[in-house]
């Protein structure tokens, strides 16, 4: 990777401008903002590109208003990614509730990769890029971590898991545990492979089967399998990332149709 004082030579070489030109830039720069600290000398800049000097933060605004650069990814060049701000914050979680000012990185649109199924549940091996990354998950998201996704017409465990939520599963938790919960917050979640595809939820077993028991605000039915001939034990779901909306109220009508007639239901 090249230093950051020559990326920005070659940004000011690459505009056709000299040194003289970038200091007069700086001087119209400063006579605007009103303050002299966006002044930048030519024996400032040659420091800045040829002995890598820090430029300050006046300074590094002023290199990226005359070189037409995103001043976040200056700052990138110099070990000071700006731009994680707010996802390395999470790894310092202050002990009151607050509203963060730095914001998350925007997803463009809900999308995923071409050949992915966004209707059912299923595992992925790796976040989609209209998604990811995914707040604090990102440390997770290998060796017996697992992504998963809850498909837009799986509307089993709604409201506890909302349709296009992703969950972050513990491959090595297999087990199903049946110890007493408070509530129905406390209860493990487990992601299930089948012959036919997924499942997630909550899960018990009795003698050779495994019987998933939706949330009772679904209206759907229990399901029941052979374990292990006809179901296993993914891992438990540990983390979770949902929606406040439903995520397909942009999609087209045809997938709405879907969802209508989604998962078998009880009334």
């Amino acid at each position: 990777m090249l230093p950051p004082g020559l990326r920005l030579r070659q940004n000011r070489e690459r505009l056709g401008l000299t040194y003289r030109d970038v200091e007069s830039a700086s001087f119209e720069l400063a006579a605007k903002r009103g303050r002299p600290d966006f002044i930048l000398h030519i024996s400032r800049l040659a420091d800045i590109e040829n002995r890598n000097v820090v430029p300050s933060l006046h300074k590094l605004y002023s290199l990226a208003v005359i070189y037409h650069l995103d001043p976040l990814e200056i700052t990138s060049w110099y070990d000071a990614p700006l731009q994680q701000a707010f996802n390395d914050g999470t790894a310092f979680p202050p002990p009151r509730t607050h509203l963060s000012n730095s914001l998350p990185p925007a997803p463009s649109s809900f999308t995923f990769c071409d050949n992915f199924d966004t209707l059912t549940t299923g595992l992925l091996n790796r976040l989609p890029p209209a998604i990811g990354p995914a707040t604090g998950l990102e440390p997770h998201a290998n060796g017996a971590y697992r992504y998963g996704y809850i498909g837009l017409s799986d509307r089993r465990m709604v409201p506890i898991l909302r349709p296009g939520s992703l969950v972050l599963v513990d491959t090595s938790v297999r087990k199903i545990e049946t110890n007493d919960w408070s509530s129905e917050y406390d209860r493990p979640l487990y992601f299930v492979e089948l012959r036919e595809g997924y499942r997630c939820g909550w899960f018990h077993r009795e003698k050779t089967r495994l019987i998933m028991q939706p949330h009772t605000l679904s209206r759907c039915a229990p399901e029941s399998w052979r374990t292990p001939e006809e179901a296993e034990v993914v891992g438990r779901v540990v983390g979770l990332v949902t929606y406040l909306n439903e995520p397909w109220a942009a999609s087209p009508a045809a997938i709405r149709t879907v969802l209508s007639d989604s998962n078998r239901r009880v009334f």
